[in-house]
């Protein structure tokens, strides 16, 4: 049995990403039922690992440890409503050191069309994916690791969808009002110039000077949830902002979007940035509930790597990894689709169950001391 158990998981020939495809539609539907898909969310779960022979394994950032440890890490894409989230696609972060090496290549069974790409490829990718797949479109959530990418807050656009991403309080942004100065005029002599300008007296700021310069009267106090032990709440603040990266090789500015800014009380500086694509006239506590819903997967993985074994592969190849990842998500997507269809909240004799005749009076259960002997 552990022998056949071992070849399902490890060499088996099976398409783990049209088994998710799979588990997807059986617990999406049972999810809508609860409420519609809210959010879109990129996550990259980071699993310890010692040795250097087991796929994708090097000294990295482990989100499990919060610091630099030997281990591999995957990208994950989860959908989430107001109740639950579940991963939809799955796939390990091949590092460039592994991505170039032959040897180990061939040991671990990486296929040959698996290249080194950068983290946010690899969630681009999945989105696009999802959106190809039709799956119910909703804002994508992602950290700062992903929002400071321009090509991949680019790409989500490109795909038709919004977003609310982290970005690292160094990031550069025209103030409120301002953007980059229009091409130079045409003398009539040479090219006309196509790119937008700037200069010292007009430049962009970073993100957290734009949040330093804000009046006091632009911080609000948020509650976003209930806590497990109190109310969540904060200061935030935002303001329409245009992106600044590499605009003057550009003919025309960024988008305008959203800059959401917290600054908790007591702090001496704010703490979070993030950039949104949301609409204009999204409210303040709107852009500061989408933002705070990452939370939901940390609490998807953690059960995933307690309680179903996410975290307790020992193989060292691809096939096994992404297999026994896939597996586990079954496992947690079934799980979900049955809270879902037995909310806590529902009602006794109101859960959807099909009706059950009643007994005959005669009946009598078997065992039971007035039950009759047959021959």
């Amino acid at each position: 049995m552990h022998q056949s158990l071992h070849h399902l998981v490890a060499d088996a020939p099976w398409d783990d990403e049209a088994v998710l495809r799979q588990v997807r539609a059986y617990a999406i539907a049972a999810m809508k039922q609860q409420g519609p898909i809210q959010a879109w969310i990129i996550d990259d779960p980071g699993f310890p690992k010692r040795g250097k022979h087991s796929v994708g394994v090097v000294r990295q950032y482990c989100g499990q440890l919060g610091k630099q440890d030997n281990g591999r890490v995957a990208v994950s894409l989860s959908v989430s409503n107001r109740t639950s989230s579940l991963p939809i696609a799955w796939r390990l972060y091949l590092p460039e050191v592994w991505a170039n090496d032959s040897q180990r290549r061939k040991k671990t069974g990486i296929p040959e069309e698996v290249q080194f790409q950068t983290k946010p490829t690899i969630a681009l990718q999945q989105i696009q994916q999802a959106v190809e797949e039709g799956v119910s479109p909703a804002p994508v959530l992602a950290d700062a690791a992903y929002g400071n990418d321009s090509k991949f807050r680019e790409g989500i656009r490109e795909l038709g969808l919004s977003y609310v991403v982290g970005v690292q309080s160094s990031m550069t942004v025209w103030k409120p009002g301002e953007g980059p100065l229009p091409k130079k005029e045409w003398k009539g002599q040479g090219r006309p110039s196509r790119l937008l300008q700037r200069d010292a007296k007009h430049a962009p700021q970073s993100v957290q000077q734009v949040a330093l310069s804000l009046p006091v009267a632009s911080w609000k106090t948020i509650l976003w949830r209930e806590g497990t032990s109190k109310p969540l709440r904060s200061r935030f603040a935002a303001v329409r902002v245009r992106p600044a990266h590499r605009d003057y090789w550009r003919a025309e500015p960024h988008p305008e979007e959203w800059l959401l800014i917290e600054w908790p009380q007591g702090e001496q500086q704010p703490t979070k940035y993030w950039l949104s694509s949301l609409p204009p006239e999204t409210r303040l506590t709107t852009l500061v509930a989408t933002a705070k819903r990452r939370w939901i997967v940390e609490r998807d993985y953690l059960e995933l790597k307690q309680e179903l074994g996410l975290g307790h592969f020992e193989g060292r190849g691809w096939r096994g990894f992404h297999h026994h990842g896939t597996l586990c998500i079954a496992a947690y997507g079934f799980l979900m689709a049955e809270r879902n269809r037995f909310s806590p909240s529902a009602r006794v004799g109101h859960v959807g169950l099909p009706s059950i005749p009643a007994l005959r009076e005669t009946f009598l259960p078997r065992g039971s001391p007035r039950a009759r002997r047959t021959a």
